[in-house]
């Protein structure tokens, strides 16, 4: 459905897969990314359908690389598309703001996708931020059908402005499902020669010119379509709202049963703000309810904007009445409406709470590792060979699947974890204070992937200052936080093509320090080549390869494991139940009436490396491949 040239036509797409819908019918030629929740899928996609569409897609190696990379495809007049996540769009900061000075030539769209509520974040950042700083303009659906329509409308203001433009989506947006009309998938423009005196030069005498193309913007967006009033004209209660607020709003006033009360200004255009919009229903409304994810920016503009005015308006939203941080839906909107208006509620609300009497108690599930995760082996070994040292080391994390080694999954192994590339570099500063007198080991981990986005200048700075640190790979063999794609250590490319596999162990050689590489299988072998390893000075690089056992498990012959109930000990064992309780692989339970430990053989995956920990002999492997 989503290559289909079926105008009018009206098919369900998730959030992801309208934003691709719309790149196509936006005219793009060239597109990229490095993968990020919730908005992975968006270039997976585009990649399987990029020979077929006529136009280009890469993986990039960090958010940066990907950015600049649609800054050069533009530079030919051609419609590049750049996606990314919150934390990702932070990665771009400098990039962002020298292009904006320089401006472009095609169309150029970079799609940031926020996670409100960091269920697959570190933080919950809310991009809107980035848009003001730089002084470019920024776009937020409220549906997943402005999700699509939204697209070439950027790429088209774009061109106009000459000026990069950014399309916020969130987590809601990018996995929520909706109905998507159709439009027409039209012909790409050319390319373009670039002439002798043609420029895009990000410096600071095009300051004034950028802030130009700000007030441009403005006068467009005061008639935006993506604009939009719900609701009662005139009201005394106004609910000003951006991107999902505005289906909260109008679900919890539905629920309500005052949907005719009050008035909903739901703003697409979230920079720079449409004033002479907002100024029309502010000067009618009394009082103002702000509906946004996350931080209170609209509260905050908005209320600038009716001080300078001198209207005498009472505004809410984030800042008092709605939750500081976190996700909103549409039980909190009717909460904070209730409060906001005086409204006493009469009856439970139909998404209120169960009686009692037909509650349900859901136990907690633990973030852990995937049953057979190579990780859970590294980080038990890890911390195996550092309970040797004769003062604990201290281990510095990074960002991936491994951020649960901080957890139980992982021996609480993880002490330190700030963004991507930061545990290589933080270590580096710590392992210089084993000159003056530090006495601990210092190690760092981080995944292939990470490896190639940022974490090769963290190495190069550690060797030339020629740090004391033990830096662990932890090569599974794809981006398998993300939803396994490529990466230059993988051998191919977004689109599917064959290519050069870059070797981690010659990259590292090349920076002229030990580099070993072992299997986090072969635990006691991994166990005293830490140890040994941690005994050298300078930098050493240890490269755990073990694929993924989510991808493995579809190319290996599972292996049988179960456990001898005879030999078991149960509560009794030295391990303290660490098949179950302390190994934390979700293959292994521990029965309570029984007292024993057993083995989910739905969910094992068959590393069999729990049967290499137990000391009573009682879990047996069998069969399978190797």
């Amino acid at each position: 459905m989503t290559t289909r040239n079926e105008p009018g036509k009206t098919y369900l797409m998730q959030g992801n897969e309208a934003i691709v819908r719309g790149a196509l019918e936006g005219g793009v030629h060239f597109a990229s990314s490095y993968p990020g929740s919730p908005s992975s899928q968006v270039l997976g996609i585009m990649g399987r359908i990029a020979d077929q569409m006529g136009f280009y897609a890469e993986w990039s190696t960090n958010e940066t690389t990907a950015l600049q990379a649609c800054m050069g495809a533009s530079f030919a007049n051609a419609r590049s598309i750049c996606v990314v996540k919150q934390n990702g769009l932070l990665v771009q900061s400098d990039t962002i703001h020298c292009g904006a000075l320089g401006g472009v030539k095609g169309g150029l769209v970079l799609v940031t996708s926020d996670d409100p509520d960091a269920h697959s974040s570190t933080n919950e950042f809310d991009s809107r931020h980035m848009a003001v700083s730089a002084n470019v303009p920024m776009l937020e659906p409220s549906s997943i059908q402005e999700t699509k329509d939204m697209i070439p409308y950027a790429f088209e203001l774009s061109e106009k402005l000459q000026q990069m433009v950014i399309l916020r989506v969130t987590t809601r947006i990018c996995h929520g499902r909706g109905g998507v009309k159709l439009g027409e998938i039209p012909e790409k423009k050319p390319f373009k020669k670039i002439g002798k005196w043609d420029k895009m030069l990000g410096l600071n005498w095009l300051h004034s010119y950028l802030l130009e193309k700000l007030e441009w913007a403005r006068e467009e967006f005061e008639d935006c379509e993506f604009n939009h009033f719900d609701g009662k004209e005139g009201a005394e209660t106004l609910i000003i709202a951006g991107g999902t607020g505005r289906n909260y709003a109008l679900e919890a006033l539905d629920d309500l049963g005052i949907e005719d009360e009050v008035g909903v200004l739901s703003l697409g255009t979230l920079w720079p703000l449409p004033e002479k919009l907002i100024l029309k229903h502010l000067k009618k409304a009394k009082r103002v309810l702000i509906v946004e994810e996350v931080d209170p920016f609209l509260e905050e503009h908005i209320s600038a904007l009716a001080g300078k005015e001198k209207l005498n308006i009472d505004i809410c939203g984030r800042n008092d009445i709605l939750p500081k941080v976190g996700e909103l839906n549409p039980d909190v909107l009717i909460k904070a409406l209730r409060e906001f208006l005086g409204i006493k509620e009469e009856k439970p609300c139909c998404s209120g709470t169960c009686p009692a009497a037909e509650a349900v108690t859901i136990p907690d599930r633990e973030l852990t590792f995937c049953a057979g995760c190579p990780h859970r082996a590294t980080f038990f070994a890890l911390k195996q060979a550092l309970i040797k040292e004769k003062n604990p080391g201290v281990v510095f994390g990074d960002i991936g699947c491994y951020v649960f080694a901080a957890q139980r999954a992982g021996q609480f192994a993880v002490q330190f974890m700030s963004c991507m590339g930061s545990g290589i570099s933080a270590a580096g500063g710590l392992g210089q204070l084993t000159k003056y007198g530090f006495d601990q080991k210092v190690v760092s981990v981080c995944g292939d992937s990470t490896f190639f986005h940022t974490v090769v200048p963290g190495l190069i700075a550690a060797k030339m200052n020629n740090a004391n640190i033990l830096h662990i790979v932890l090569d599974n063999s794809a981006t398998a936080m993300t939803g396994f794609q490529p990466h230059p250590g993988t051998g191919t490319t977004c689109m599917g093509q064959p290519t050069d596999k870059l070797s981690i162990k010659a990259i590292c050689e090349s920076l002229g320090c030990r580099v070993e590489i072992a299997d986090p299988f072969n635990l006691q072998e991994t166990i005293d080549l830490i140890f040994e390893m941690n005994r050298e000075d300078g930098l050493k690089i240890l490269i755990l390869e073990q694929p993924c056992a989510t991808l493995a498990s579809k190319t290996r012959a599972k292996k049988k494991v179960w456990v001898e109930q005879e030999l078991c000990k149960g509560d009794d064992c030295g391990c303290s139940r660490m098949c179950s309780r302390v190994w934390g692989c979700p293959a292994n339970i521990w029965d309570f009436e029984k007292g024993c430990a057993a083995i989910d053989e739905v969910v094992c995956v068959g590393c069999g490396v729990c049967a290499k920990v137990c000391p009573q002999g009682a879990i047996k492997v069998e069969g399978g491949d190797e």
